[in-house]
């Protein structure tokens, strides 16, 4: 990616979760944090890739992609008021499993440290 893009990426991630954290309520969306956005060179789509917060409370993986499909043109209308471009481009919501991947290791060394410290 160039320059360009990864700056507008990087002004489309600040934007698209500021709007999920303040803006929108649909219940289905839950807890998400946008990870990273993959713009095209042409301005024309853009990849937004989000982690959710595992836990007794998290939302359904199909529900959450329901509630972030229906609000995707509202997100739009709101990054067209703050993005410096004529085009703004269509958006893509995708699960990205880092965060939980994250806990999942550092649960796993946790219990391997555990496990050393009881053997000695």
């Amino acid at each position: 990616m160039s320059r360009r893009t990864d700056r507008i990426g990087e002004q489309i991630r600040a934007e698209v979760d500021r709007v999920l954290r303040e803006e929108v309520s649909d219940p289905r969306i839950g807890m998400r944090t946008v990870t990273r956005v993959d713009v095209a060179p042409d301005l024309s789509n853009a990849r937004i890739h989000g982690s959710t917060f595992e836990g007794p409370n998290a939302a359904d993986p199909a529900e959450m992609s329901k509630g972030l499909a229906s609000a995707a043109p509202y997100v739009r209308r709101q990054l067209a008021r703050v993005l410096p471009t004529r085009r703004v481009p269509e958006l893509r919501f995708e699960h990205d499993p880092s965060l939980s991947a994250g806990a999942k290791t550092l649960s796993l060394l946790a219990e391997l440290e555990q496990d050393a410290k009881e053997q000695d």
